[in-house]
């Protein structure tokens, strides 16, 4: 079967996303109708590259906010948070530190597979373009990339309306003492609601590689296109006016953010 899928990635027009670097509020969104893009057929299979305009706490979208960031020290460091639409647990975003991709494509590409294979299936070309840099890394269920040295990162998903959204944050670098003191890893827990973070040690892939972050997205993006095809696509005027709409009307209120309390 898995042969067969990954045939069925070639099958597929994937298209490249890299654009300005963007608020949080704004990568919520995006990821959101870029989702709704392909599902509704508007948009071929896509690989989307974000570039962070300002630093920020992710979390889940069944994440506790109280649980998870500590306000004081979010306001201190000037620290965007914002919830996705995705689960899993909450992701400390630095802007230079920090690697994140999207994949949008029909839930065909993922078609019997459970969503541990899944996740395994669509990081497939990522731990390629890893080793291919000296980095050995492997998926470690259910959604973590990880080596012999630590943590590289986590990843959430979602299938809706017969399309998937995969996406992964990677460590490149990590100011370790600035994130204990905005999330709550480890720290007593608030409230009884939420889906908790677990605290694992990262190793930042700076450390492992020695490559600037550029180098290691250019591997990213060659392995991608040499295994599965890809073009660059530049979001058209539909997708950035409904993003924009998504983010005033959801993911900058109040209301979203605080989902979870």
């Amino acid at each position: 079967m898995i042969d067969e899928q990954l045939a069925l990635w070639r099958a597929y027009d994937w298209q490249l996303v890299r654009g300005a670097a963007l608020q949080p509020v704004m990568q919520m969104a995006l990821d959101e109708a870029l989702l709704d893009a392909v599902a509704a057929g508007h948009r071929p299979p896509t690989l989307r590259i974000w570039e962070w305009a300002a630093s920020a706490v992710v979390i889940g979208r069944f994440q506790s906010l109280r649980n998870e960031v500590d306000p004081d020290g979010a306001q201190r460091y000037g620290i965007h948070v914002v919830r996705r639409i995705t689960g899993g647990g909450a992701m400390f975003i630095e802007p230079g530190n920090t690697i994140t991709y999207s994949l949008y494509a029909p839930a065909s590409l993922v078609a019997g597979m459970s969503m541990v294979q899944s996740y395994a299936f669509c990081e497939r070309w990522v731990l390629e373009a890893l080793a291919s840099l000296g980095v050995e890394a492997w998926h470690q269920p259910i959604n973590d990339i990880t080596s012999a040295a630590g943590k590289i990162g986590g990843a959430a998903q979602i299938r809706r309306s017969g399309a998937l959204l995969h996406h992964v944050t990677m460590a490149y670098d990590i100011d370790s003492a600035r994130m204990m003191e905005v999330l709550r890893i480890g720290r007593e827990k608030l409230s009884d609601k939420g889906i908790a973070s677990a605290a694992r040690r990262v190793d930042p892939l700076r450390r492992q590689t020695g490559l600037p972050r550029e180098a290691i997205i250019e591997r990213m993006i060659e392995t991608f296109r040499s295994r599965h095809g890809l073009a660059d696509s530049p979001l058209t005027a539909e997708e950035q006016s409904a993003a924009e709409r998504l983010a005033e009307t959801k993911f900058a209120t109040e209301e979203w953010i605080r989902t979870v309390p």
